[in-house]
């Protein structure tokens, strides 16, 4: 029977009332299940995107250290951390930042968080050092945002511990300033995902910072200690469930430099507390104020509904995107934003773990979401535990595809349980424009198919040739870069934007690409994927489409529409300006 949004609310609704109950009889991840369906014939279609790693020729050769490489005795080893593309330096190349983490047993040597300047032929240098960002710990999500307007992009990273705000200083370094911009916690928390967002419009970046669960190692459970540390029978790592879950936290921005918790009086501490992960903030109802959507691990994942005046409503069981279909908990790790079926409207995909289907969810344009996972056949593929993933246009068709990045968090359980391998592949949805995909793995290239134990993964064009490249995180290996190499004709735009009454960054703008009779929606984000954040240039792919309209809701609440833009190029556009020349592009 097919489930419509209203029948699934009263699902929801029941099945919510009874959570508390079944989690204390449940295993530490959300046990529901789903079973894929079955492939059909493939399409036969040619697609003309493929995937090569590399990382190695461009210098990205140190490992992301995390955990325990087998024998893993806490949670904290498991979940791993993020990365970014920033454009740190504003020399119109994007640059990378990736997250580490550490060893119970101590920190290995050459462990740390590190920033790679874009040398702009491929390559990259490690300048982590003398840009200020050397640092080691349990790193988690990195969200980038320009918090003070001086027209370079900040970054926000979370921890086990203790979160870190490093400002841009515009001359190639960064400074740590959580002290001084009242950031810093007394208690040590969980800091999980994050976004920078202009949450009150006021044209400063807030920031909303989501907590995973209260972790101590004295006293902590270990692997087979109750039923929350046994998965399939097998003694595994603990949790979530059976550790108390984190709360989540606001930060308004004053404007001079500091923020002040507001949790409280926006309503955002009042929510369910959940496990929460990767977060996304946009405009999801269209009304121009940013919304807050948090995904949830072995919990209802969470949807913040701005309601103007500074405070928000969670609304995630009856809009449809906290439960599963027929009303269940699941694993929600990463989520991705963007237009699949290209109505205009945002839409969410959210990644799961093994045995169960990532979820797709249709907006219909008020922010109520019906889910689709097996309408569009995204249900064939429920084998791998999916973490970062992307809706976007991978081989410039005009039909935006899904990308997913994979791996267990349960590396000892292959050894009886060999389908549930550590490593696994990536796997790519092609878009059949139809509103169905097809899943991709060899027809897409080497670097979809090599098999890693992966977790976040950040999208953008890092050697500016009118694609979409992805920087993934492999946990204890160097990470991947795939550079996508495109062939055929299809056209495409990317569109950069800089706020003036808006904030700088332009975070929470809403585009929508007019390309003939289709139109497509997609969002600045702070952060989207799993913990990551993608290149701030808006990739549209439009197949045969040579010129296009662009229609921009900026987050001041401005509209503004740029006519007769031909397309195979980056356009830049300042507030109030229309479109002003680029920095770097195309220059090596």
């Amino acid at each position: 029977m097919r489930v419509t949004r209203r029948t699934f609310m009263h699902v929801a609704l029941a099945s919510a009332a009874s959570l508390s109950a079944e989690r204390a009889l449940a295993q530490g991840i959300a046990s529901h299940t789903a079973k894929p369906l079955a492939r059909r014939a493939p399409s036969g279609r040619p697609f003309l995107s493929r995937f090569v790693d590399v990382a190695a020729v461009s210098g990205l050769t140190a490992p992301v250290v995390y955990g325990a490489l087998e024998g893993q005795k806490y949670i904290l080893e498991a979940i791993g951390c993020g990365c970014a593309f920033i454009d740190y330096d504003n020399d119109g190349w994007m640059d990378l930042f990736l997250l580490c983490g550490t060893r119970l047993e101590g920190d290995p040597e050459g462990a740390s968080n590190r920033l790679y300047k874009n040398n702009r032929d491929g390559t990259f240098t490690d300048v982590t050092e003398k840009a200020g960002l050397k640092a080691v710990g349990w790193a988690s999500a990195v969200c980038v945002g320009d918090y003070n307007n001086d027209g370079f992009e900040d970054l926000f990273c979370t921890y086990f511990g203790q979160n870190r705000l490093y400002r841009n200083n515009g001359d190639g370094t960064f400074t740590d300033v959580t002290k001084a911009a009242g950031l810093w916690t007394v208690e040590a928390r969980w800091g999980a995902g994050c976004s920078f967002v202009d949450y009150n419009r006021d044209g400063h970046l807030d920031l909303f910072v989501s907590n995973y669960v209260q972790f101590s190692f004295t006293p902590a459970p270990v692997p087979g200690a109750n039923t929350n540390c046994n998965w399939k029978g097998i003694p595994v790592v603990c949790g979530p469930r059976g550790l108390p879950p984190g709360t989540h936290s606001l930060y308004r921005n004053n404007g001079d430099g500091t923020f002040t918790d507001v949790s409280r009086e926006s309503g955002v501490s009042g929510a369910p507390r959940t496990y929460g992960m990767t977060v996304v903030a946009a405009d999801l109802d269209e009304d121009g104020w940013p919304d807050i959507y948090v995904a949830c691990d072995s919990a209802p994942s969470l949807l913040f509904v701005n309601n103007h005046d500074g405070t928000f409503r969670e609304d995630g069981i009856v809009r449809g995107v906290a439960l599963s279909d027929d009303g269940g908990e699941q694993a929600g790790m990463g989520v991705a934003i963007g237009d699949y079926n290209r109505d205009g409207h945002l839409d969410l995909f959210k990644t799961h773990f093994a045995d169960d289907a990532s979820g797709l969810y249709h907006n219909d344009g008020t922010g109520n979401f019906d889910e689709v996972t097996r309408a569009s056949r995204i249900a064939v593929e429920t084998r791998y535990v999916g973490w970062g993933a992307a809706m976007v246009d991978l081989d410039n068709d005009g039909y935006p595809d899904i990308f997913m990045v994979s791996g267990n968090v349960y590396p000892d359980v292959e050894r009886k349980l060999p389908k549930y391998a550590a490593r696994t592949p990536r796997a790519v949805f092609r878009n059949l424009g139809n509103r169905t995909f097809e899943e991709l793995q060899e027809q897409a290239g080497p670097g979809v198919t090599e098999a890693h134990c992966s977790r976040g993964c950040a999208f953008g064009d890092f050697d500016n040739d009118g694609d979409v490249d992805v920087l993934i995180v492999n946990l204890n290996e160097a990470p991947s870069l795939l550079r996508n190499d495109v062939t055929g004709s299809g056209h495409w735009i990317k569109v950069k934007l800089e706020g003036v009454k808006s904030n700088r960054s332009a975070i929470g703008a809403r585009v929508l690409v007019h390309a003939g009779d289709r139109t497509e929606a997609q969002a600045v984000v702070s952060q989207s994927s799993f913990y990551s954040a993608n290149d701030p240039r808006l990739h549209f792919g439009l197949g045969n489409i040579a010129t296009v309209s662009i229609e921009i809701f900026w987050p001041s609440g401005a509209r503004e529409v740029i006519p007769r833009v031909a397309a195979n190029q980056l356009v830049t556009v300042r507030e109030g300006a229309g479109i002003v020349p680029n920095k770097g592009w195309g220059k090596r």
